[in-house]
């Protein structure tokens, strides 16, 4: 979907509808981030790694059942993770969703063996000194 001119896209239009969209998704993100980080210590819900305000914008706001629209007053669809916790959680989230709540997606077990017969042909050859 690009904003064409004649000649060529209008690269000054679509800087302003994506510093808009940018813009808008912080200011509804403000408010429960703020919120959240008055009723909860800054403390990652997972890992329990603490935070000061040096390092807060490494702390983020999880929706627990992963609707970002369901925002009660009192917190208790939040939690606080950090990048690396809540990128975890939104991965199982998301494997749960292709392969199945608790299930896994089941590896491939490769039946080839590479050095098979390596032994054999190091006998063969008279090269077998260590």
């Amino acid at each position: 979907m690009a904003i064409r001119r004649r000649g060529g896209l209008n690269h000054s239009k679509l800087d302003q509808v994506v510093a808009n969209a940018r813009r808008e998704k912080e200011d509804r993100e403000k408010g429960y981030r703020e919120r959240a980080l008055k009723l909860y210590p800054w403390v990652c819900g997972r890992c329990t790694r603490e935070f000061t305000l040096q390092n807060l914008h490494e702390l983020t706001v999880h929706h627990r059942n992963h609707n970002h629209d369901d925002n009660p007053l009192d917190g208790s669809n939040w939690e606080l993770l950090c990048l690396f916790c809540h990128d975890d959680e939104h991965s199982r989230y998301n494997n749960a969703d292709l392969y199945g709540k608790g299930a896994s997606p089941t590896a491939t077990v490769s039946t080839h063996k590479a050095f098979a017969g390596l032994e054999l042909l190091l006998k063969k050859d008279g090269n077998n000194q260590a």
